[in-house]
């Protein structure tokens, strides 16, 4: 494919997507890294569809894990091959495609290949149990948690009982036990986030697919964004070969998006446009299949009038999240759930008693008159657009944005776009890179990406504060009341906010 790079040393060992299998009873699977978003959500589905499921995670315990354990699955907290050569054997073991790039030598990995037991990404395990329902695939470089763990939501107040897996934890109240990243039911929907990262989406094939956003991101993968866009495209391609009448439910307020759609003009399936306006004014030119007026943004979230030829009358709704971004999400998951025929009164009500999925905007507490936020954004996107969620919810606040960087090359890559993003907050930390996948840790760091956000507002503080204990320890002691705290990033970062707020209870 044009542009992409190191998409099959990622995957290097890994069997290729295949057309889904239904998993059988008693099928004995192995998930190696089981603490991971979506290798735990890959065990649970498994166990639920029928299969004997095991996993081990050297990283241990994880805020994934105590699903699988309530379930009966056994974890073990290392690397073994005798995880692999113990009767009974494996018949295959469920993997992140990260593993094979930066462990190839892994102890399991070869075990399982000296053995003939098969090596597949996770994601075709979920692919799997997903086979006989109706699969509906969110896909976009961002959004993909909040809109898809809206989707279930809105499917769950449906009575439609879905099948899930989202990126992000969803309540309890969605899961029906402790709060996870699988959900487990009865009814014909199943809701995948689809990851475009090295064809981490390969294995699925929607019947129904939400496109969020095209842009570029994970340059190890993407050499450019034309080559962002040729995944997109290759992959709704590739589903409508096996999907009949497939549908795209396409947000054509996203440049990207609306790249994608314009290279599929001979694509067989439907296409159902929709864009967020702004404002009260009549909107003008030809009409969206559905389309969203932001008629209000106050502290409290925001006021959204749906209207469209996907409707009958317009529906008005008040949304719990803050933001633009979350609005353009809104639109997406009524796509899908018209799409599926959900009445659009009912869609209108349960979208807005969503309340958000884990690690999106999270509001963890406050302590010395200090609010503390959380959130997974890792590029400058995702950072502007929740800089400004942020400041929607607390008006008036200072800002503090504290950012762990995801990765050396994606901060090398857009260390200029993180710098100027980051400088719009009132003070910047940054925490230490957190390393993932990368094999080389001295292309850039921290200290660069602070550096390069304080030459942006000379003046402003913005420092690389350490690791996430001593970011969390750093700001206890710099923060006043009346301050707001919003940390990012992916890896560890989420312990940067518990960390201060414990500090600051203290």
């Amino acid at each position: 494919m044009t542009g992409v790079r190191g998409a099959a040393s990622v995957g290097s060992g890994l069997a290729p997507a295949r057309e889904a299998r239904p998993i059988r009873a008693g099928e004995r699977i192995h998930v190696v890294g089981a603490g991971g978003a979506g290798a735990s959500a890959a065990a649970l589905l498994a166990h639920h569809a029928g299969a004997q499921v095991n996993g081990c995670d050297p990283g241990g315990p994880s805020p994934y894990t105590p699903p699988l354990e309530a379930s009966g699955i056994h974890l073990e907290w290392s690397h073994d091959p005798s995880h692999v050569t113990v009767e009974p054997l494996p018949e295959r073991l469920a993997v992140t495609k990260a593993l094979t790039a930066i462990d190839p030598g892994n102890p399991e990995l070869t075990a399982a290949r000296a053995l003939s037991v098969a090596l597949e990404p996770w994601q075709q395990v979920i692919a799997d149990a997903a086979v006989g329902r109706t699969l509906i695939g969110v896909a976009g470089t961002h959004g993909k948690s909040t809109t898809s763990g809206w989707l279930v939501h809105v499917l769950v107040e449906a009575g439609l009982d879905p099948c899930a897996f989202v990126g992000a934890l969803l309540p309890a109240s969605l899961t029906g036990g402790l709060p996870s990243t699988a959900r487990w039911g009865s009814g014909a929907p199943f809701v995948v986030e689809a990851d475009e990262y090295a064809g981490n989406f390969d294995p699925y094939r929607p019947d129904v697919a939400v496109l969020t956003s095209a842009e570029w991101d994970h340059p190890d993968v993407f050499a450019d964004r034309a080559a962002v866009i040729d995944t997109f495209v290759a992959w709704l391609e590739r589903t409508a070969i096996t999907v009949r009448e497939p549908r795209l439910v396409a947000n054509l307020g996203d440049p990207g998006v609306v790249d994608v759609v314009a290279r599929l003009g001979s694509w067989p399936g439907q296409i159902l446009g929709t864009r967020l306006w702004s404002g009260k004014t009549a909107l003008t030119g030809a009409p969206d299949w559905l389309r969203g007026v932001i008629v209000a943004a106050d502290a409290s979230g925001t006021t959204i009038r749906l209207e469209g030829a996907a409707l009958g009358d317009p529906v008005t709704g008040r949304l719990r999240l803050a933001g633009r971004h979350n609005a353009a999400n809104a639109l997406g998951v009524a796509g899908a759930a018209l799409s599926l025929g959900i009445e659009p009164d009912l869609v209108g009500e349960a979208l807005a008693s969503f309340t958000g999925v884990g690690r999106r905007l999270e509001r963890k507490g406050a302590g010395r008159g200090v609010v503390v936020y959380d959130d997974y954004g890792h590029h400058p996107t995702a950072i502007r657009e929740t800089l400004a969620a942020i400041r929607q919810l607390e008006p008036g606040k200072p800002i503090w944005a504290v950012y762990e960087p995801l990765t050396y090359h994606r901060t090398a890559a857009m260390l200029d776009q993180f710098a100027e993003v980051l400088a719009t907050a009132d003070a910047v930390a940054v925490a230490d890179i957190w390393a993932s996948r990368d094999p080389d840790t001295t292309i850039t760091s921290a200290a660069a990406l602070a550096e390069a956000t304080a030459r942006r507002r000379p003046g402003m503080t913005a420092v690389a504060s350490g690791s996430v204990e001593e970011t969390a320890h750093w700001l206890a002691g710099k923060v006043k009341t009346g301050d707001a705290v919003l940390v990012m990033g992916g890896g560890k970062s989420y312990r940067i906010a518990d960390l201060l707020l414990e500090e600051l209870a203290g």
